[in-house]
């Protein structure tokens, strides 16, 4: 006969302990063992249960965990064969995202979306069913209480007649998705256990980004990335929303250096075998728009990314050359690209005045203004908006629906102590709140050296920031 829970001793006292910060402790009667690291916090927490059936398997009976996690806390009961109990889980006050004010129906309030997308109403668990590796296992957290029905009175009421309804008005179709369970957390891990979990809030909005960013949409649609002033991020954010539309919609999504005359996207990115450009591409339109040239013939002007799974075409880079692209040749240039992807995001110079930025605005589906978290970025953000607000028509739909991304990112030259990164998240935040009121979303970045020098690397990235950048596609999507 097993052991029941109520049975197991609460001797001696186990604690498993996993930070939001990477690392993780089980503390056994006072004594501090530090789990092993992984690639991910989901690897944190199996390290740290394996752990715990090892002091299980040396004590040759159950113990109890109070398990401790940014998602709440709770009671374990870890068996020296492997088998997880729950025996209680509270989940962690929600955070709450910040609230616009009101609006009227003329102004729509922006979203801002902080480095961890503000969690949904928390889901209820289901049942937990009984397999060989958990036994009377209770569902975690725990099923809310059956409600005592109420009793039945005395009063005889009269039973309408059926009404008979057309097989039209109904099907034996399912419609409602069916909830997957639980992946991360140490949800997912008792998922993997035999446990199904329910997924967390935050699970749960991380599916819903991943869900925007993976849809098509009829027709192509053009993202153009702005801000007057240099260093404010711009070709990071090119770089980040072209990989990450580009991993999960599957669509053919290209990167276009738009800048006048040289620009930096072709430095941060894959170089292919040739050293082609705009302007070559432009020469070669009448042939790339001729129906009977090969869909893979736009392979010998772009240059592929091959873990990120995008194109990118490249501003001229003949130090000698002078040439500026005009507006007929971003004509020129769209018309091609869009025959050829169906997403295009577009770098930009720093004059807003240039005939070629003017005609990428008039190509523009949803505007995107990076700025890091220094004022003069933030102001040039500001006028870049501004700039276009006061041209109306187009120009002013594509400001009031702008997204603002506002990275945590400071000087590349200067040391990133602990406390210049907390002025640049006090900074950032600041910023963020500034923009709210007057564009759809606002989205901010964790600092990330993967993203200060050299080639940028979606997989490079740290989890969080990788996490953001999803929030802040998914915030452009949502605009398409």
């Amino acid at each position: 006969m097993g052991t029941t829970p109520t049975e197991v001793m609460a001797f001696p006292n186990i604690r498993a302990i996993v930070r939001d910060n990477g690392t993780a402790e089980v503390v056994v009667a006072g004594n501090s063992r530090i789990v092993p690291g992984g690639d991910s916090v989901q690897e944190l927490r199996s390290n740290a249960l394996a752990l715990i059936v090892g002091e299980a398997q040396t004590l040759q009976r159950p113990v109890r965990v109070r398990i401790e996690d940014p998602e709440g806390h709770g009671e374990l009961i870890v068996h020296p064969d492997n088998k997880i109990e729950s025996v209680s889980y509270e989940p962690a006050p929600a955070r709450r995202r910040a609230e616009a004010p009101e609006t009227t129906p003329a102004s729509v309030a922006p979203a801002v979306i902080d480095t961890v997308p503000a969690p949904a109403p928390e889901p209820a668990a289901a049942p937990a069913t009984a397999t060989a590796a958990s036994v009377d296992a209770r569902p975690w957290p725990p099923a809310p209480a059956t409600a005592t029905p109420e009793p039945q009175t005395a009063a005889v009421v009269e039973e309408a007649a059926p009404i008979r309804r057309s097989l039209k008005e109904t099907s034996f179709l399912v419609s409602a998705p069916v909830l997957e369970p639980a992946t991360q957390g140490w949800r997912g891990t008792l998922t993997r256990l035999g446990l199904r979990m329910d997924p967390s809030a935050e699970e749960l909005t991380e599916r819903e980004d991943i869900r925007t960013v993976s849809q098509h949409w009829p027709g192509p649609r053009t993202i153009a990335v702005v801000n007057r002033k240099g260093g404010a991020n711009k070709t990071p954010t090119v770089v980040m929303l072209s990989a990450i539309l580009a991993r999960y919609s599957g669509a053919a999504t290209v990167a276009w250096d738009n800048n006048e005359s040289q620009g930096t996207l072709g430095w941060r990115t894959e170089k292919g075998s040739h050293d082609r450009s705009v302007l070559d591409l432009i020469d070669a339109s009448t042939e790339l728009l001729s129906p009977s040239t090969n869909a893979a013939e736009i392979a010998k002007f772009v240059h592929h990314q091959t873990a990120d799974k995008f194109d990118v075409l490249r501003s001229d880079e003949n130090e000698e050359g002078d040439h500026e692209v005009t507006a007929e040749e971003v004509d020129i240039a769209h018309q091609v690209l869009t025959r050829y992807y169906r997403l295009v995001v577009m770098d930009s110079g720093n004059t807003a005045r240039a005939a070629n930025w003017r005609r990428m605005i008039d190509h523009t589906n949803q505007l995107v203004v990076p700025v890091t978290a220094i004022e003069d970025r933030a102001e040039a953000a500001r006028l870049t908006l501004q700039t276009l607000e006061s041209r109306g028509g187009h120009d002013a739909e594509l400001a009031r629906n702008a997204v603002v991304i506002v990275s945590e990112s400071t000087d590349a030259k200067r040391s990133m102590s602990g406390e210049a990164l907390k002025r640049a998240k006090d900074e950032a935040r600041r910023i963020a709140d500034g923009f709210a009121p007057f564009v759809r979303a606002v989205v901010r970045i964790p600092y990330d050296p993967a993203l200060v020098n050299g080639p940028i690397r979606y997989e490079a990235l740290q989890p969080a920031t990788q996490r953001a950048w999803l929030a802040a596609a998914a915030a452009v999507a949502a605009g398409f």
